[in-house]
Parts: C-alpha cells; sequence; structure tokens
C-alpha cells in the first residue's frame, strides 16, 4: 500500500480508547475530555477486522496506543489475536506504566513484542504535577517486570518542555550507558490541549546534543523511523531524537492511524478522517476506502507554519 508520493505505509498505530487514568497537562484538560459513548468505541472484533483489512494492503507492523491501552477491558485477548494475523510481523504497545507491572507477563504471553513507556520526569513531584496526581515509583517498577519478561527493547519516550524538564536531559541520556533501553526525546507537537501553551514551552531537540556533545550518532540506521539514533561512548542503550518541529520527516512516514471509533487518519497533523465503520460488513469496499483514503496523505505537514490540530493527542492515540 503506497501513496501518491510513493510512500509505502506499512505501520499501523490503532487507539483502542480515548480514555486514560493520568490526566498529563499537554495532552488533555484537566476535567479530561468528552467521553466518547460506549456504542461509538470501536468493538474488539471491529478493531480486528480492521487491522486484519489493512494487513491484507501491506500493513506489517501495528502499535497500540490510547488514551492508556491498558485499561480497554479485553486488552491482552485483543493481543493475541492480532498477533495470529497473517502478515503482521511486529506487535508493540505505548503506554503510561502504571498498570504494566500488573500485565506485562500476560501482554508478553499473548504476543506483544515490547512497550514504549511514556515518562516525561525522573523527579517524583514533578511527575505528580505533570500527570495531575500519577505516581513515578510504579512507573519504574513496571520497567523492570517488563525487562524481566521480556518486553524489550523498551523505549522511554520523553516530551521534552522547557522549563520542565530541560534540567533532566542530561540524567535521562546517563540511564542509557549501563542499562540496554532506548531514550526518545521528542519535541512538543501543537496537538489539541497542548496548542495553547507550546509555543512558551517548545525546545528543539538541538537543546539535547549541545548539552551532550560526546553523543555520537548511529550508523546503519532505520529510515523510516521518526527518531535519528545517537549513543555514548561504549554505552548499553541508545538515545532517540524525534524533532516533528525542527526537523521534519515526512519523506520516510509510513504511518497511518486509526482512532478508537473507526476513523482512518493518514497523518496525525492533519483533522481529515475517513470513518471506516461503515464497512465493516464489506471488506472489499473497506480495503477500497482506505486506498482511497491514504492516497491523499500530504507530502508533508505545516507545523512549523503554526498549523494545529484540534483533538487532543489522547482522542488520536499519537
Amino acid at each position: 500500500m503506497k501513496d501518491t508520493y510513493g510512500r509505502a505505509l506499512n505501520y499501523l498505530r490503532v487507539s483502542v480508547t480515548d480514555r486514560c487514568n493520568l490526566r498529563c497537562r499537554y495532552c488533555m484538560p484537566e476535567e479530561g475530555i468528552k467521553k466518547i459513548q460506549h456504542e461509538e468505541m470501536l468493538s474488539l472484533e471491529a478493531i480486528e477486522t480492521m487491522v486484519r483489512a489493512m494487513a491484507d494492503l501491506g500493513v506489517q507492523k501495528v502499535r497500540l496506543t490510547g488514551g492508556e491501552p491498558l485499561i480497554r477491558n479485553g486488552i491482552v485477548g485483543l493481543i493475541k489475536n492480532l498477533n495470529n494475523i497473517s502478515g503482521i510481523k511486529e506487535l508493540v504497545l505505548t503506554t503510561n506504566g502504571l498498570r504494566l507491572g500488573s500485565m506485562a507477563a500476560d501482554l508478553k504471553a499473548a504476543g506483544l513484542k515490547r512497550v514504549n513507556i511514556s515518562l516525561d520526569t525522573l523527579n517524583p513531584e514533578k511527575f505528580k504535577y505533570m500527570t495531575r496526581g500519577g505516581n513515578l515509583q510504579e512507573v519504574l517498577e513496571a520497567i523492570e517486570v517488563a525487562k524481566k519478561v521480556g518486553l524489550t527493547p523498551i523505549k522511554i519516550n520523553v516530551v521534552l518542555i522547557r522549563g520542565f524538564n530541560d534540567d533532566e536531559i542530561e540524567q535521562f541520556v546517563e540511564w542509557t550507558r549501563n542499562e540496554p533501553i532506548e531514550i526518545r526525546f521528542i519535541e512538543l507537537m501543537p496537538i489539541g490541549e497542548v496548542a495553547n501553551w507550546s509555543s512558551e514551552n517548545f525546545m528543539s531537540n538541538q537543546a539535547v546534543l549541545d548539552r551532550v556533545p560526546e553523543l555520537s550518532i548511529c550508523q546503519g540506521m532505520d529510515v523510516t523511523s521518526p527518531a535519528t539514533l545517537y549513543q555514548l561512548k561504549e554505552a548499553k542503550g541508545r538515545v532517540g531524537l524525534i524533532s516533528p518541529i525542527s526537523c521534519k520527516f515526512c519523506d520516510q512516514c509510513n504511518r497511518i492511524r486509526l482512532t478508537s471509533t473507526g476513523q482512518l487518519k493518514y497523518c496525525l497533523h492533519s483533522n481529515e478522517e475517513t470513518n471506516l465503520r461503515p464497512y465493516l460488513e464489506d471488506i472489499s469496499a473497506m480495503k477500497a476506502m482506505i486506498l482511497e483514503a491514504v492516497a491523499l496523505k500530504p507530502r508533508q505537514h505545516k507545523l512549523e507554519e503554526g498549523h494545529t490540530i484540534s483533538r487532543n493527542m489522547v482522542e488520536v492515540g499519537g
């Protein structure tokens, strides 16, 4: 499956719920978002049907996201079923980590390959502030459990925020010296709630290289990955820089997204969506609609021109 510009779209991100057990300040308002009705949310069977159709069209990697995917009832069974779909070579998940410790073994047994964990600070009080009540220790313990059961290599997603965690850059990088993990610094993006304050809190990932000049770029990187990888000398882990604002990577984008209500998004930074729900009983028609939709994928996003997205990140799955 290719778009108009010849990019092979083989990576699907699926939001299994718009709900979350945290209230991160850059992700959603303090009162939360307006919850969609139960009947509006895709059933697990519908998710499986849509993923199967996209696998037939060439999708090989699936990432489950939310909201927080581990609060969705039946998530372990869904993973088991998706893992059995022909053509799916990699099944991964992004989580805030709060439920990961108790579920890691079951997730691994169901066929999940690895996890990305969202963690923007290693300071307990700052974590509690940013997440509006979260417990950092629970996440750190979950990381250890995930390592033990083999949900590896673990990637830690760190949204870089001026005045909040920019003083922790060196600490995060140092974590990779003795641990085979990947710390991924992600530039703050003007999506939904965060668009109101991203300009004041944005800082380029260049700050990471300025603060830790001993980082060296890794060779032989996957050109479809949004992360440019670096490493400390003789370190066990790596540092990834994802820079959609200062150095966008649209030319190599291989992603499409499915929201928890069945909307296909061909670009995270676009408000345009295609509803796939009407085609659940006609897979051939669904495939045709998917191909028609991805043909509209733009050559590049326009975030650097002040373009913003109306939905909050928690509603589209990141």
